[in-house]
């Protein structure tokens, strides 16, 4: 038995007035997805538990089989764990994002213009982060850079106790009720008003206003956390397995579970990723002997929390065009018995550019034991319909792999 994970990160939403009060989901074209609703299970389930924060890193953790209530310790130390940076028992490391912020001169009175500094490439942000790494490096802090606008800093021997926001939640609004606060938040603070400074003239940001693109002009530090430890994949599944992903979280998970990372060329967790790539890369590792992939699809999220509702319907039609469908085709050639898990981790609702904690809808289907579930469409209301409802999420993993 072969078991393939498609997670459209981000993929779930509220109805959205301009798709005449619908989901992406229920708008778009999906045909392989709605094929394998009509002959596998569909439910929801609640990948975030009560009271913990609806991320990317929490929910990925709760669909991977693990109960982020007993496992999880924050965003960056996942990410480090990607980028190959080692953390001792005192570290604590923290997401570091270029970010877009407005021109007032007093730091505090800034909005936040874009997360992600128009998706700044990963070439002019490493140039970037290297300058701020000249700088601000010290026995105290250490600068890394990642892909894109997200990168990481260590503080060796700081705090946990702080209160950080997340800056994609805070997009077009004023930042001053969000800068860091708590157990030396003014450490924080000063650091990312000093990189304002460093940032302003810089020869790449120079570059990218001359061709009418948004410069970084400030880093935002939040996602604290210290270092991670969880049970392999094989220890507590008994399958060999890989995770496909464009992004440090999902490919960080994977290896502090154990999971193989494959690193597709093109993949860049935006609509223009390489889908095709992914599916192929996913055929290969069943194709070595791998019995799981993990296949992680940031796009939809992206779009999500840029408010872009027609690339989020592309992203999701992509996925079903060419993800899902070259793999229907030819993974039955490759082991007749196999099982597909289709879902998001999380919703990011177009209207909100921030993601939810509500459940998320999903698929089991399995190869030999076509299941009639009369439901023709996938998307949240019929899960909803379903009256299949998964409360822990962590237990799904159990569920797909185990038990359907």
């Amino acid at each position: 038995m072969k078991y393939l994970v498609v997670l459209g990160d981000g993929m779930a939403d509220y109805p959205v007035p301009a798709l005449a009060d619908k989901t992406p989901l229920q708008c778009c074209r999906k045909p392989n997805m709605d094929k394998l609703a009509r002959m596998g299970e569909v439910g929801l389930v609640q990948t975030v538990p009560p009271g913990m924060p609806p991320g990317s890193d929490v929910a990925n953790l709760s669909v991977l089989g693990y109960d982020p209530e007993k496992y999880y310790t924050g965003r960056s130390p996942i990410e480090a764990v990607s980028m190959g940076v080692p953390l001792t028992n005192t570290d604590v490391a923290f997401r570091c994002n270029l970010v877009n912020l407005s021109g007032e001169n007093e730091y505090e009175n800034k909005v936040m213009v874009d997360y992600s500094s128009d998706e700044i490439s990963s070439a002019e942000a490493g140039e970037l982060i290297a300058a701020i790494a000249a700088e601000l490096n010290s026995d105290s802090f250490t600068f890394y850079p990642g892909i894109s606008y997200r990168h990481l800093m260590i503080w060796h021997n700081g705090p946990l106790e702080l209160q950080l926001t997340p800056p994609h939640d805070i997009a077009d609004k004023k930042i001053n009720p969000y800068l860091p606060k708590g157990n030396k938040a003014n450490v924080l603070l000063d650091l990312m008003k000093h990189s304002r400074m460093i940032l302003q003239d810089h020869p790449v940001n120079r570059g990218r206003i001359a061709k009418n693109l948004r410069p970084a002009t400030s880093i935002w530090l939040w996602g604290q956390g210290k270092r991670a430890d969880i049970p392999s994949f094989f220890e507590k599944f008994q399958l060999k397995g890989a995770v496909i992903s464009a992004v440090d979280l999902a490919k960080g998970l994977g290896l502090c579970a154990g999971l193989d990372v494959i690193n597709v060329p093109g993949a860049t967790g935006n609509v223009h990723t390489n889908f095709k790539g992914k599916a192929e890369a996913a055929l290969q590792a069943f194709k070595d002997g791998r019995d799981f992939v993990y296949l992680h699809i940031e796009a939809p999220d992206e779009a999500g929390h840029r408010g872009e509702i027609e690339n989020k319907i592309k992203a999701i039609e992509k996925i079903d065009a060419e993800v899902l469908a070259p793999i229907l085709a030819e993974l039955p050639k490759l082991n007749s018995e196999f099982k597909i898990l289709i879902l998001p981790d999380h919703p990011t609702p177009l209207t909100l550019k921030t993601h939810v904690s509500d459940p998320v809808p999903y698929i089991i289907y399995q190869s030999n034991r076509p299941n009639e579930s009369r439901i023709e469409s996938f998307n949240e209301e019929t899960a909803r319909q379903s009256g299949i409802f998964i409360e822990k999420g962590f237990t799904l993993m159990d569920r797909f792999i185990r038990f359907f």
